[in-house]
């Protein structure tokens, strides 16, 4: 009985905070619209310089990918090599290289952006 009542105050949770976001949001749109803002705000409209978002995608995903395998790899050599804990090298390793991963693919979405 607990799991079901553990999923029913998860999917609660998630339909109250969707529910409060496009509200809200309608309630803004509309408070703008009544003070005489142009509709065209609204509207995300596709950047003639953007890159398609799958490249986006693909390139920050496999520079993830490559983080993670080379903070494995060094966290392996640290641990072969040193005396340090390697409960603590291996996730410190990972997920540090996991970051640097993700902030080259940042730069290079910008970079790819601005061609």
């Amino acid at each position: 009985m607990e799991e079901i009542a553990v999923l029913i105050v998860i999917f609660g949770t998630l339909f109250g905070i969707i529910y409060l976001y496009f509200s809200t949001r309608n309630k803004e749109r509309m408070a703008l619209i009544e003070k005489g803002a142009d509709a065209s705000i609204f509207v995300k409209g596709n950047q003639k310089n953007a890159a398609p978002f799958w490249k986006v995608i693909i390139l920050n995903l496999s520079l993830l990918l490559m983080g993670i395998g080379l903070g494995v790899f060094m966290a392996l050599i640290l641990d072969t090599y040193t005396n340090l804990d390697s409960d603590a090298v291996y996730p410190a390793t990972i997920f540090f290289m996991a970051g640097v991963g993700l902030f080259v693919g940042f730069n290079l979405t910008k970079k790819l952006d601005n061609e």
